[in-house]
């Protein structure tokens, strides 16, 4: 980690002395997204979740958070996206190259595109506030102005044509974020989804070798080629997310931990379900209870490999104790596991989840019952069992 730590602040604050260093690194592909791209590209997804799900969003006094489960397949299409649109770009750096004098490495490409990347990453921790997001775009900027100073040194452009060089993959990483975006928008609940995610929008960008445009149609198409990459690069570099690409747990393992009862409450139904979305698995459980006016719903979520090597690094030690107009939030850190309670002082609305070491999410949402009756519902579930579950290749 140290490594890690001490070259993002040498590319950040020393380019110009680091990027004659990382020409002569040698390595290869998988190596470097182990060791450095599947870390650094975890930050703004992780940020991400937090901002979105524990911050929330305010507007007009109201304050709206996505509920945990959507926010976690949220981080990991973006996160998946993100490493995936990284290999794309280098790929495309490697066969402009001579068209602005320099010359074809796939290797130094890839180390040019994922360097330079840094200052994205880093700012991508902006997230946390969603109100500083834009921030964060802005200070993303910086990672053009490693690119164009990278570029003689790793791919030989002549520094007179290395500022075109920068001006094309900026272009098409602009592209690329907003198909990324388009994805990502579709696990948004709709009042969160970006504008044009329905295909309707065009967003032109003018370059030094032309105008780029792209429409609702170019999104989509985008959008399906990234997934198409990130299964790619699941294959070729399965060992960069340090188990990460570890399919979610089967939907019917997660449906056996509910019991048929809670107390006087009847189950009145059962699911169990899965899907993917953007090369991501997502399998859930789900059981709704009921006596008289009295209701709980219990969800039990896997996001696999990638829900554990994001809660690990995302929740511990996070804590919140908010308490406003009626309403309580808690979010605390319990033998290992994250705790969320939010919940109505009246007792009509409450919800209890936490997310267990292993990634798995475990959530009960209860109506005319109070917090004290839901959170018993939820740890009186067999979490242990539920922790000790292992996602199979």
């Amino acid at each position: 980690m140290n490594a890690i730590v001490q070259r993002v602040q040498d590319i950040l604050l020393r380019p110009r002395s680091t990027w004659p260093v990382i020409d002569t690194e040698a390595g290869d592909a998988a190596g470097l997204y182990r060791r450095y791209l599947a870390v650094l590209a975890a930050l703004p997804a992780l940020a991400g979740f937090i901002g979105l799900s524990l911050v929330g969003v305010s507007a007009f006094g109201v304050r709206y958070r996505v509920p945990w489960a959507t926010g976690l397949l949220s981080a990991a299409a973006s996160y998946v996206l993100t490493l995936a649109m990284l290999f794309g770009l280098a790929l495309l750096a490697d066969v402009l190259a001579p068209t602005f004098g320099g010359r074809r490495s796939r290797w130094q490409a890839l180390k040019l595109v994922g360097y330079a990347s840094t200052a994205a990453f880093v700012a991508g921790l902006f997230n946390i506030v969603p109100a500083l997001s834009l921030l964060g775009v802005l200070a993303a900027l910086y990672s053009f102005y490693l690119v164009w100073l990278g570029a003689p040194v790793l791919m030989g452009c002549p520094p007179e044509k290395a500022a075109g060089y920068t001006a094309v993959l900026a272009a098409c990483s602009v592209a690329a974020a907003l198909a990324v975006g388009a994805v990502i928008s579709l696990l948004a609940p709709p009042a969160l989804r970006v504008a044009g995610a329905d295909g309707n929008a065009a967003v032109t960008i003018q370059t030094p070798g032309g105008e780029l445009r792209i429409d609702g149609a170019q999104m989509e198409e985008a959008a399906r080629r990234m997934a198409e990459a990130a299964s790619r690069m699941e294959q070729s570099a399965q060992q960069a997310a340090a188990g990460a690409a570890l399919p979610p747990i089967d939907p019917q393992q997660l449906r056996a931990m509910l019991p048929e009862s809670l107390g006087a409450l009847a189950r009145e139904s059962i699911e169990a379900r899965s899907q993917a979305v953007a090369g991501v698995g997502h399998s859930q459980a789900r059981a709704r209870y009921r006596a008289g006016d009295e209701r709980i719903e219990l969800l039990i979520s896997d996001t696999g490999g990638l829900a554990s090597l994001m809660s690990a690094a995302a929740w511990g030690g996070t804590t919140l104790d908010r308490q406003a107009d009626g309403k309580v939030e808690k979010v605390y850190p319990q033998d290992g596991r994250t705790v969320r309670e939010d919940y109505a002082t009246d007792g009509h609305r409450s919800e209890y989840a936490v997310i267990l070491r292993n990634g798995i999410l475990v959530e009960g949402r209860g109506d005319h019952l109070g917090i004290d009756r839901v959170r018993e519902a939820v740890t009186r579930l067999p979490l242990a069992r539920l922790e000790a579950l292992q996602r199979q290749p």
